[in-house]
Protein backbone atom coordinates (compact mmCIF):
# COMPACT_ATOMS: atom_id res chain seq x y z
CA UNK A 1 0.00 0.00 0.00
CA UNK A 2 1.27 3.48 -0.86
CA UNK A 3 0.01 6.97 -0.12
CA UNK A 4 -1.65 8.57 -3.15
CA UNK A 5 -3.34 11.96 -3.56
CA UNK A 6 -6.79 11.85 -5.16
CA UNK A 7 -9.86 14.01 -5.65
CA UNK A 8 -13.44 12.72 -5.61
CA UNK A 9 -14.98 15.96 -6.93
CA UNK A 10 -13.69 19.07 -8.71
CA UNK A 11 -13.17 22.15 -6.58
CA UNK A 12 -10.62 23.93 -4.40
CA UNK A 13 -7.53 22.57 -2.63
CA UNK A 14 -9.79 21.21 0.12
CA UNK A 15 -10.79 18.46 -2.33
CA UNK A 16 -7.33 16.90 -2.16
CA UNK A 17 -7.27 13.67 -0.13
CA UNK A 18 -4.50 11.20 0.72
CA UNK A 19 -5.52 7.55 0.53
CA UNK A 20 -3.73 4.21 0.69
CA UNK A 21 -3.70 2.26 -2.58
CA UNK A 22 -2.21 -0.99 -3.77
CA UNK A 23 0.41 -0.61 -6.47
CA UNK A 24 0.65 -4.03 -8.10
CA UNK A 25 2.99 -5.22 -10.82
CA UNK A 26 3.63 -3.60 -14.21
CA UNK A 27 1.97 -5.00 -17.30
CA UNK A 28 3.15 -4.93 -20.90
CA UNK A 29 5.14 -1.76 -21.68
CA UNK A 30 4.70 -0.51 -18.11
CA UNK A 31 7.01 0.11 -15.15
CA UNK A 32 6.62 0.39 -11.40
CA UNK A 33 8.53 3.39 -10.02
CA UNK A 34 9.19 4.37 -6.40
CA UNK A 35 9.12 8.17 -6.21
CA UNK A 36 11.64 10.26 -4.29
CA UNK A 37 10.03 13.63 -5.17
CA UNK A 38 7.05 14.91 -7.17
CA UNK A 39 6.66 18.13 -9.14
CA UNK A 40 3.92 20.76 -8.78
CA UNK A 41 2.39 22.44 -11.84
CA UNK A 42 -0.52 24.66 -12.83
CA UNK A 43 -2.02 21.80 -14.84
CA UNK A 44 -2.55 20.00 -11.52
CA UNK A 45 -4.68 22.93 -10.35
CA UNK A 46 -6.58 23.03 -13.64
CA UNK A 47 -7.41 19.33 -13.30
CA UNK A 48 -8.38 19.70 -9.65
CA UNK A 49 -10.63 22.73 -10.28
CA UNK A 50 -12.41 21.21 -13.28
CA UNK A 51 -11.01 23.60 -15.90
CA UNK A 52 -9.63 20.37 -17.37
CA UNK A 53 -12.41 17.90 -16.41
CA UNK A 54 -11.51 14.42 -15.16
CA UNK A 55 -13.47 11.30 -14.31
CA UNK A 56 -13.84 10.75 -10.58
CA UNK A 57 -12.19 9.60 -8.46
CA UNK A 58 -8.97 10.90 -9.99
CA UNK A 59 -5.31 10.79 -9.01
CA UNK A 60 -3.32 13.97 -9.59
CA UNK A 61 0.25 14.90 -10.49
CA UNK A 62 2.06 14.93 -13.84
CA UNK A 63 5.77 14.64 -13.00
CA UNK A 64 8.07 12.89 -10.57
CA UNK A 65 11.47 11.24 -10.18
CA UNK A 66 12.57 8.09 -8.45
CA UNK A 67 13.89 4.55 -8.91
CA UNK A 68 12.44 1.91 -11.22
CA UNK A 69 11.38 -1.14 -9.19
CA UNK A 70 10.07 -3.42 -11.94
CA UNK A 71 9.52 -3.40 -15.69
CA UNK A 72 6.94 -5.16 -17.79
CA UNK A 73 7.25 -7.00 -21.07
CA UNK A 74 8.50 -4.87 -23.96
CA UNK A 75 10.32 -2.24 -21.88
CA UNK A 76 13.90 -1.99 -23.12
CA UNK A 77 15.10 1.53 -22.22
CA UNK A 78 14.73 1.04 -18.45
CA UNK A 79 15.56 -1.71 -15.95
CA UNK A 80 15.06 -2.24 -12.21
CA UNK A 81 17.36 0.03 -10.19
CA UNK A 82 17.52 2.78 -12.80
CA UNK A 83 17.09 6.38 -11.74
CA UNK A 84 14.30 7.91 -13.81
CA UNK A 85 12.10 10.99 -14.21
CA UNK A 86 9.05 11.84 -16.26
CA UNK A 87 6.33 14.31 -17.14
CA UNK A 88 3.46 12.57 -18.90
CA UNK A 89 -0.10 11.32 -18.84
CA UNK A 90 -1.97 9.78 -17.18
CA UNK A 91 -1.96 11.78 -13.93
CA UNK A 92 -0.98 10.00 -10.74
CA UNK A 93 2.46 11.33 -9.80
CA UNK A 94 1.36 12.53 -6.35
CA UNK A 95 2.14 9.15 -4.83
CA UNK A 96 4.86 7.21 -3.07
CA UNK A 97 4.92 4.73 -5.97
CA UNK A 98 2.89 3.87 -9.06
CA UNK A 99 2.58 1.60 -12.08
CA UNK A 100 2.54 3.60 -15.32
CA UNK A 101 3.30 3.47 -19.06
CA UNK A 102 7.05 3.37 -19.66
CA UNK A 103 7.41 5.18 -22.99
CA UNK A 104 7.74 8.74 -21.62
CA UNK A 105 9.75 7.81 -18.53
CA UNK A 106 13.36 8.89 -19.06
CA UNK A 107 16.64 7.65 -17.56
CA UNK A 108 17.87 10.37 -15.18
CA UNK A 109 21.60 11.25 -15.24
CA UNK A 110 23.46 10.76 -11.97
CA UNK A 111 24.46 14.44 -12.00
CA UNK A 112 20.82 15.48 -11.56
CA UNK A 113 19.19 14.95 -8.16
CA UNK A 114 15.76 13.39 -7.72
CA UNK A 115 14.34 16.72 -6.56
CA UNK A 116 15.77 18.47 -9.60
CA UNK A 117 14.42 15.71 -11.84
CA UNK A 118 10.96 15.99 -10.33
CA UNK A 119 11.00 19.77 -10.63
CA UNK A 120 12.31 20.09 -14.17
CA UNK A 121 10.64 17.60 -16.45
CA UNK A 122 7.31 19.23 -17.26
CA UNK A 123 8.64 22.77 -17.13
CA UNK A 124 11.92 21.96 -18.87
CA UNK A 125 10.34 19.96 -21.68
CA UNK A 126 7.80 22.77 -22.08
CA UNK A 127 10.68 25.22 -22.47
CA UNK A 128 12.24 22.87 -25.01
CA UNK A 129 9.20 22.78 -27.27
CA UNK A 130 8.65 26.55 -26.90
CA UNK A 131 12.14 27.38 -28.16
CA UNK A 132 12.86 24.46 -30.49
CA UNK A 133 9.66 22.88 -31.80
CA UNK A 134 6.95 25.54 -32.12
CA UNK A 135 8.38 28.19 -34.45
CA UNK A 136 11.97 28.86 -35.60
CA UNK A 137 13.72 31.14 -33.10
CA UNK A 138 17.30 32.14 -33.86
CA UNK A 139 20.07 34.03 -32.13
CA UNK A 140 19.18 37.71 -31.91
CA UNK A 141 15.40 37.22 -32.06
CA UNK A 142 13.29 38.89 -29.38
CA UNK A 143 10.86 36.95 -27.17
CA UNK A 144 8.34 38.34 -24.67
CA UNK A 145 7.86 35.91 -21.80
CA UNK A 146 5.17 36.37 -19.13
CA UNK A 147 5.43 35.08 -15.54
CA UNK A 148 9.18 34.87 -15.99
CA UNK A 149 9.97 34.19 -12.32
CA UNK A 150 7.88 31.02 -12.26
CA UNK A 151 8.91 27.44 -12.90
CA UNK A 152 8.92 27.55 -16.70
CA UNK A 153 9.96 31.19 -16.71
CA UNK A 154 13.28 30.86 -14.92
CA UNK A 155 14.27 27.94 -17.15
CA UNK A 156 13.20 29.96 -20.20
CA UNK A 157 15.29 32.96 -19.14
CA UNK A 158 18.39 30.77 -18.85
CA UNK A 159 17.62 28.87 -22.06
CA UNK A 160 17.29 32.11 -24.02
CA UNK A 161 20.54 33.47 -22.59
CA UNK A 162 22.38 30.26 -23.49
CA UNK A 163 21.27 30.57 -27.14
CA UNK A 164 21.71 34.32 -27.66
CA UNK A 165 17.97 35.06 -27.73
CA UNK A 166 16.81 38.43 -26.38
CA UNK A 167 14.15 37.78 -23.71
CA UNK A 168 11.91 40.56 -22.39
CA UNK A 169 10.10 39.41 -19.25
CA UNK A 170 7.14 40.32 -17.08
CA UNK A 171 6.51 39.38 -13.45
CA UNK A 172 4.30 40.48 -10.57
CA UNK A 173 6.76 42.11 -8.15
CA UNK A 174 10.09 43.91 -8.15
CA UNK A 175 11.65 40.92 -6.39
CA UNK A 176 10.40 38.54 -9.07
CA UNK A 177 11.62 40.91 -11.78
CA UNK A 178 15.10 40.95 -10.24
CA UNK A 179 15.09 37.14 -10.19
CA UNK A 180 14.18 36.96 -13.90
CA UNK A 181 16.99 39.37 -14.82
CA UNK A 182 19.43 37.41 -12.67
CA UNK A 183 18.54 34.32 -14.68
CA UNK A 184 18.97 35.86 -18.12
CA UNK A 185 16.13 38.23 -19.01
CA UNK A 186 17.37 41.44 -20.63
CA UNK A 187 14.76 43.41 -18.70
CA UNK A 188 11.74 42.45 -16.59
CA UNK A 189 8.64 44.64 -16.32
CA UNK A 190 6.51 44.65 -13.17
CA UNK A 191 3.03 44.28 -14.64
CA UNK A 192 1.41 45.46 -11.39
CA UNK A 193 3.07 48.89 -11.49
CA UNK A 194 3.77 49.52 -15.19
CA UNK A 195 1.90 49.49 -18.50
CA UNK A 196 3.79 46.42 -19.62
CA UNK A 197 2.53 46.38 -23.22
CA UNK A 198 3.53 50.01 -23.78
CA UNK A 199 6.92 49.37 -22.17
CA UNK A 200 7.56 46.31 -24.37
CA UNK A 201 6.81 48.30 -27.52
CA UNK A 202 9.02 51.13 -26.29
CA UNK A 203 11.91 48.72 -25.71
CA UNK A 204 11.55 46.61 -28.86
CA UNK A 205 9.22 48.20 -31.39
CA UNK A 206 7.56 44.77 -31.50
CA UNK A 207 8.75 41.28 -30.59
CA UNK A 208 9.16 38.23 -32.82
CA UNK A 209 7.48 35.77 -30.43
CA UNK A 210 5.30 35.97 -27.32
CA UNK A 211 5.24 33.03 -24.89
CA UNK A 212 2.18 33.47 -22.67
CA UNK A 213 1.08 31.07 -19.92
CA UNK A 214 -1.04 33.66 -18.09
CA UNK A 215 -4.03 33.57 -20.42
CA UNK A 216 -6.99 35.89 -20.09
CA UNK A 217 -5.22 38.84 -18.41
CA UNK A 218 -2.41 39.16 -20.95
CA UNK A 219 -3.74 37.82 -24.24
CA UNK A 220 -4.86 41.05 -25.94
CA UNK A 221 -1.80 42.99 -24.79
CA UNK A 222 0.46 40.20 -25.97
CA UNK A 223 -0.96 40.37 -29.48
CA UNK A 224 -0.34 44.13 -29.46
CA UNK A 225 3.34 43.55 -28.61
CA UNK A 226 4.04 41.46 -31.72
CA UNK A 227 5.66 42.86 -34.83
CA UNK A 228 3.94 42.12 -38.16
CA UNK A 229 4.07 38.39 -38.93
CA UNK A 230 4.88 37.73 -35.28
CA UNK A 231 4.06 34.45 -33.53
CA UNK A 232 1.91 34.16 -30.41
CA UNK A 233 2.28 31.01 -28.29
CA UNK A 234 -0.52 30.75 -25.72
CA UNK A 235 0.43 27.79 -23.52
CA UNK A 236 -1.36 28.27 -20.21
CA UNK A 237 -4.32 29.74 -18.30
CA UNK A 238 -2.98 30.96 -14.95
CA UNK A 239 -5.42 33.90 -14.91
CA UNK A 240 -8.22 31.97 -16.59
CA UNK A 241 -8.85 30.74 -20.13
CA UNK A 242 -8.60 33.13 -23.06
CA UNK A 243 -12.14 34.19 -24.06
CA UNK A 244 -13.35 33.72 -27.64
CA UNK A 245 -12.07 36.35 -30.06
CA UNK A 246 -12.46 37.24 -33.72
CA UNK A 247 -9.78 35.54 -35.78
CA UNK A 248 -9.80 38.57 -38.11
CA UNK A 249 -7.90 40.43 -35.36
CA UNK A 250 -4.80 38.49 -36.37
CA UNK A 251 -5.00 40.03 -39.84
CA UNK A 252 -5.73 43.50 -38.50
CA UNK A 253 -2.71 43.42 -36.19
CA UNK A 254 -0.24 42.44 -38.91
CA UNK A 255 -0.92 38.92 -40.17
CA UNK A 256 -0.04 37.41 -36.83
CA UNK A 257 0.24 33.69 -36.16
CA UNK A 258 -1.27 32.00 -33.09
CA UNK A 259 -0.98 28.53 -31.59
CA UNK A 260 -2.18 26.79 -28.41
CA UNK A 261 0.22 23.85 -27.92
CA UNK A 262 0.45 21.22 -25.20
CA UNK A 263 3.52 19.40 -23.99
CA UNK A 264 1.83 16.02 -24.25
CA UNK A 265 1.32 16.31 -28.00
CA UNK A 266 5.03 17.02 -28.41
CA UNK A 267 6.20 14.06 -26.30
CA UNK A 268 3.63 11.50 -27.43
CA UNK A 269 6.22 9.74 -29.58
CA UNK A 270 8.66 7.72 -27.46
CA UNK A 271 11.81 8.54 -29.46
CA UNK A 272 10.97 12.24 -29.64
CA UNK A 273 10.34 12.39 -25.90
CA UNK A 274 13.63 10.69 -25.09
CA UNK A 275 15.53 13.01 -27.44
CA UNK A 276 13.92 16.12 -25.95
CA UNK A 277 14.77 14.90 -22.45
CA UNK A 278 18.38 14.22 -23.45
CA UNK A 279 18.72 17.77 -24.80
CA UNK A 280 17.15 19.18 -21.63
CA UNK A 281 19.47 17.12 -19.43
CA UNK A 282 22.45 18.42 -21.42
CA UNK A 283 21.37 22.00 -20.73
CA UNK A 284 21.31 21.22 -17.01
CA UNK A 285 24.47 19.11 -16.73
CA UNK A 286 26.43 21.69 -18.76
CA UNK A 287 25.43 24.42 -16.32
CA UNK A 288 23.56 26.46 -18.95
CA UNK A 289 20.33 25.93 -16.99
CA UNK A 290 20.19 25.62 -13.21
CA UNK A 291 17.08 24.17 -11.58
CA UNK A 292 16.08 26.43 -8.72
CA UNK A 293 13.83 24.79 -6.09
CA UNK A 294 12.39 27.52 -3.89
CA UNK A 295 9.53 25.65 -2.20
CA UNK A 296 9.27 22.18 -0.69
CA UNK A 297 6.07 20.74 0.77
CA UNK A 298 5.60 17.29 2.32
CA UNK A 299 3.12 15.21 0.32
CA UNK A 300 0.71 15.55 3.26
CA UNK A 301 0.66 19.34 2.72
CA UNK A 302 -0.27 19.17 -0.96
CA UNK A 303 -3.31 21.43 -0.42
CA UNK A 304 -1.06 24.18 0.94
CA UNK A 305 1.19 23.76 -2.09
CA UNK A 306 -1.79 24.27 -4.42
CA UNK A 307 -2.86 27.37 -2.51
CA UNK A 308 0.60 28.90 -2.74
CA UNK A 309 0.86 28.22 -6.47
CA UNK A 310 -2.58 29.63 -7.29
CA UNK A 311 -1.89 32.75 -5.19
CA UNK A 312 1.30 33.28 -7.23
CA UNK A 313 3.35 33.18 -4.04
CA UNK A 314 5.93 30.81 -5.50
CA UNK A 315 9.09 31.39 -7.50
CA UNK A 316 11.16 28.90 -9.44
CA UNK A 317 10.27 25.26 -8.88
CA UNK A 318 8.17 23.60 -6.20
CA UNK A 319 8.41 19.93 -5.18
CA UNK A 320 6.46 17.59 -2.97
CA UNK A 321 8.78 15.56 -0.75
CA UNK A 322 8.27 11.92 0.22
Amino acid sequence: MVKTVIIEAHGGPEQLRIVDREVGDPGKREIRIRHHACGLNFIDCYQRSGLYPMEMPAALGMEAAGVVEAVGEGVTHLKPGDRAAYACVPPGAYAQARVMPAAQVCPLPDEISFEQGAAMMLKGLTTHYLFRRTTPIKKGDTVLFHAAAGGVGLIACQWARSEGIRLIATAGSDEKCALAVENGAEVCINYRTQDWAARVKELTGGVDVVMDSVGADTFEGSLDCLKPLGFMISFGNASGPVPPFEIAKLAQKGSLKLTRPTLFAHIADHATCQQMAAELFEKVTSGAVKIRIDQRFPLEDVADAHRALEARKTTGQTVLTL
